[in-house]
């Protein structure tokens, strides 16, 4: 993926309050936020890990889409394998009207 296909992949997303009306302005996410938000609405309860997605800076991506204002929990959970323990698995909690998604055209 080139550098400029990359900056291209961008989502728009209103966050909704709980009668679904959006709180604030629209956020506009671009490259590894944008893609770190897609990953995130495509698994829904299943949540993300770093274990599934081998690489990217997982947990810095969901800090900026947090201070961005999206609510993502970080749900502890045991692994065993060569290096048994814990890892954490990101699950978007909250509720996101999206306005734009060009990341589907992109890929």
């Amino acid at each position: 993926m080139t550098g400029l296909s990359r900056r291209q992949q961008t989502i728009q997303v209103n966050i909704l309050n709980d009668n679904n009306e959006p709180c604030g302005l629209p956020v506009t996410l671009v490259g590894r936020e944008c893609w770190t938000l897609r990953k995130l609405l495509d698994a829904g309860e299943r949540g993300v890990s770093s274990l599934d997605h081998i690489g990217p800076r997982l947990s810095h991506y969901v800090m900026k889409l947090r201070r961005a204002g999206i609510t993502i929990e970080t749900v502890p959970t045991l692994h065993g394998g060569d290096f048994p323990g814990v890892h954490g698995v990101y699950v978007l909690r909250s509720r996101l009207s999206v306005l734009e998604d060009n990341t589907r055209a992109a890929a």
